[in-house]
């Protein structure tokens, strides 16, 4: 093997796929990135055996190969090299790095003992911008829960359906939940449960990849889907992931039909209100009074705490329906308020006893549901 590129080639590789390279004791090799050159391509691999990412940087083949190094050794020693070509030479059992006085030998593992990154049929795709996916995706996933306790919450579903996909998550407590538009070449409807590391990764990689580094005008993040597994493709680089295998709960049932009050009010000026009554909230409950007094168009904010004091809000509001009031998590409101888009939002309320819902004052396609903290 024997390969040159420019330093910003590979060191933008490297950011790719190393850091789902970890410290892997019982196997090694998973600290490694594979570097395979093959078919006129010099392709970055990394895999944890939950997912793998493949990138094609470009350069100059003069002899074909593959070899694995340790993914920190390399990442920093390309990084710390001026920008300019580097030489990538095999010899020996050793992967010999050149570039101008730098001369570096890093030891590495044969590709052999590299386990293989799974492939995916080509065929059925979606596809969607990736502003849009990136900003759909930061509108959920923190509503993804944090146990593993079900497995099926530690991923977000997708949820297929022609030239739409729906996006859900949910602690048990609380959940969000949004609708994109997106092309297909087919109409197959599919439900998927993606593990959140993966999305976590994804968001990583599309937001850290220099579009002046590769060729293609467009800006689409493509997916492909098999029974256990989810391709997303976007330029040259490729992460397949496993899929989270279960049954993600029929959250659709706990959607109120109705509500008794109906309130608009500034998102700003509640997010202001909110995060001060949660300094007055108690500790490990985080628990703040929303009460909508009838005809006043007010929505007050109140919170007390034996240790820290008190604190009342009164805050300009269209209320209409009856008088009514809900006490919620601080923490969590404040999630979901800092996700809405738009200035003007909409809460939907029957009482103390059922899910809240908050959305925007205009848009239909994004809806958060926060459970109530029963008294």
């Amino acid at each position: 093997m024997k390969i040159f590129s420019l330093q910003e080639n590979l060191k933008q590789g490297l950011f790719v796929v190393s850091h789902i390279a970890g410290k892997n004791i019982n196997l090694p090799i998973l600290n490694n990135v594979m570097i395979k050159v093959s078919d006129g391509n010099i392709k970055i691999l990394a895999t944890n055996l939950e997912m793998g990412i493949i990138t094609t940087v470009r350069g100059r083949i003069e002899e074909e190969g593959s070899f694995t190094v340790d993914s920190k050794i390399i990442s920093e020693c390309i990084n710390l090299l001026p920008n300019k070509k580097i030489g990538l030479e095999l010899k020996n059992g050793s992967l010999l790095v050149d570039s101008d006085n730098y001369q570096v030998k890093i030891k590495g593992q044969s590709a052999e003992e590299f386990p293989l990154i799974p492939e995916i049929d080509k065929k059925n795709y979606y596809s969607i911008q990736v502003e849009v996916f990136k900003k759909a995706i930061s509108q959920i996933i923190f509503a993804v829960s944090l146990s593993e306790a079900r497995l099926e919450l530690s991923g977000v579903v997708f949820s297929f359906n022609s030239n739409s996909l729906v996006l859900a998550a949910t602690d048990s407590y609380r959940l969000a939940e949004k609708k994109i538009e997106i092309k297909a070449n087919n109409e197959e409807e599919k439900k998927i449960i993606v593990p959140v590391k993966t999305l976590q990764e994804l968001i990583r990689i599309l937001s850290g990849v220099q579009t002046n580094l590769v060729e293609e005008d467009d800006d689409e993040l493509r997916f492909y889907v098999s029974d256990n597994q989810i391709l997303f493709t976007y330029k040259s680089t490729e992460l397949i992931s496993r899929l989270i295998e279960g049954q993600y709960p029929d959250y659709q049932q706990i959607f109120p039909t109705t509500s008794k009050t109906q309130v608009i009010i500034s998102r700003t000026e509640l997010i202001r209100a909110t995060k001060l009554a949660s300094l007055f909230s108690k500790t490990g409950i985080n628990d703040i009074n929303l009460d909508f007094p009838k005809e006043k168009n007010q929505l007050v904010v109140s919170s007390t705490s034996g240790q820290t004091g008190e604190n009342v809000t009164s805050l300009e509001a269209r209320v209409s329906g009856e008088d009514n009031g809900i006490v919620v998590n601080g923490r969590y409101l404040l999630d979901g308020l800092s996700n809405i888009e738009g200035e003007m939002i909409r809460l939907e309320v029957i009482d103390n006893n059922t899910p809240c819902v908050i959305k925007p004052e205009k848009d239909t396609n994004y809806l958060y549901i926060i459970m109530p903290i029963k008294q």
